[in-house]
């Protein structure tokens, strides 16, 4: 059989059999591989119009398609999860959430909803044909003819996953079998609104290393909306986060005037907030990318210039997602590119929903300039994506007849497009705080283009 990323699950289906009855019949015929197989034969095969051959070839697949989803071993005997599985097989939304988050996070489920999304946000029709090239481009191949997705997409069904038509995601049904917490963190609930967006505002930043506190709180204020007193930060924030364990903090000596505290995260807060969230985040991206997104982005910008295509692809992705990660985004998904860029371009697409909903489509270039054409066909993608905003980032720099493009769309249109050239990716590498002085200044450069002639 040719090696597969995805299992084998031919007849190993919930619209062949009775995952309860079969859980029971395996526990009654354990470490018996031979009899298991014969049993299954006569209760789920048995009356199949087809030869006793062909039904003794169809339990063999039922089979192969257990061990191969890991709920047994070849000997017959139940695994870890056939036994959770088992202890669960009389508690039937229980019982599929166990396997369907098995899929998922054990046997490549969430590349393959990966696929599915950014298949679909970009209209494009999901089949089995075109699924087997969108997995290729994610290097996860299976055999020629094989059912494999269609099988993982029977049972994620069985546990809510996909509704509606036959590929529609249901990304909150995910979320809770995966147990992804709320972005708010359950272990920050006793803190107070300030303190908590503090926190969050600091994790942000995926900086270590000391931090002024005063350019925390302000990344804080316009994330969230939440005013600080300047004056009595210490009184009412830090002190509280110190006695917590989550931020160090002291003051500093040199210059005139107020001087404002050095923060940085503890190891109690990476440890149970910043790793956490990062291990959820693994559970939708390339998990080699887990490993830059905990590097500072001056660590990144230095991998944009591996020679390896791949690893300079992942910075550049990994770049796009701690700018967006400044401003509290939430990550939607990582769209398609083809091979011949090399790795120097990747499109992110993030959510937001303070306030009101947005969509944000953020595209990343390692290239020394952004053309008009690369302005047109993000514009041009907003229609599938239904995007509010547009994002464009790059090492080099933006055009003048790329500007002048962004200029007449913003002008004629209700999108938004934001800039970020290399001298701004510099200036937030110094102080993750510029991120709001180059949004800021996008923001006043685009309510100048759309002002309206009111007549008095």
């Amino acid at each position: 059989m040719a090696k597969s990323d995805l299992p084998f699950g031919s007849e190993f289906s919930p619209s062949q059999l009775d995952l309860p009855i079969l859980l029971q019949l395996i526990k009654d015929n354990e470490g018996s591989i031979t009899v298991l197989q014969t049993v299954i034969r006569n209760t789920f095969f048995h009356a199949h119009k087809t030869s006793d051959k062909n039904k003794t070839i169809l339990a063999m697949n039922c089979k192969l398609g257990l061990i191969a989803y890991g709920v047994i071993d070849r000997q017959g005997n139940l695994t870890a999860l056939g036994a959770e599985l088992y202890a669960k097989k009389d508690k039937e939304k229980a019982l599929y959430e166990a396997l369907a988050k098995y899929i998922l996070l054990k046997l490549s489920g969430m590349i393959l909803i990966g696929c599915i999304q950014d298949m679909t946000i970009t209209g494009e029709v999901v089949t089995l044909t075109t699924l087997r090239d969108g997995l290729a481009a994610r290097d996860i191949h299976y055999p020629s003819g094989g059912k494999h997705p269609s099988i993982m997409r029977l049972w994620l069904a069985k546990a809510g996953v996909f509704i509606g038509s036959r590929w529609q995601v249901d990304e909150m049904r995910i979320k809770e079998i995966i147990g992804i917490k709320s972005d708010e963190f359950e272990v920050l609930a006793g803190f107070t609104t300030e303190q908590r967006a503090f926190i969050k505002a600091l994790v942000n930043t995926g900086v270590r290393t000391p931090q002024y506190a005063n350019e925390i709180a302000r990344l804080a204020s316009t994330t969230y909306g939440i005013k600080f007193p300047e004056k009595n930060l210490p009184k009412l924030v830090l002190h509280a986060l110190m006695d917590a364990g989550y931020i160090s903090a002291e003051k500093t000596t040199a210059g005139r005037g107020a001087k404002p505290f050095l923060v940085a995260p503890t190891d109690k807060l990476i440890g149970e907030i910043i790793e956490p969230l990062l291990e959820q985040l693994a559970k939708q991206i390339d998990p080699k990318l887990r490993f830059l997104l905990k590097k500072p982005i001056s660590e990144i910008l230095e991998e944009l210039d591996s020679s390896n295509r791949h690893i300079a692809g992942l910075a550049l992705e990994a770049l796009g997602f701690k700018l967006m990660q400044l401003l509290d985004m939430y990550y939607l998904t990582t769209r398609l590119r083809g091979n011949s860029t090399g790795g120097a371009e990747v499109d992110i697409i993030f959510e937001s929903t303070r306030l009101v909903y947005s969509r944000w489509q953020v595209q990343c270039k390692n290239t020394a300039k952004v053309s008009l054409d690369d302005v047109a066909k993000e514009v041009g993608l907003t229609h599938f994506l239904k995007s509010s905003a547009i994002v464009i980032i790059t090492t080099g720099q933006v055009g003048a007849e790329a500007r002048r493009y962004a200029n007449k769309i913003m002008a004629d249109s209700n999108l938004a497009i934001v800039m970020i050239d290399g001298d701004d990716i510099g200036k937030i590498n110094n102080k993750a705080s510029a991120i709001i002085d180059i949004f800021e200044r996008e923001a006043k450069h685009a309510m100048k283009l759309k002002s309206l002639d009111i007549e008095k």
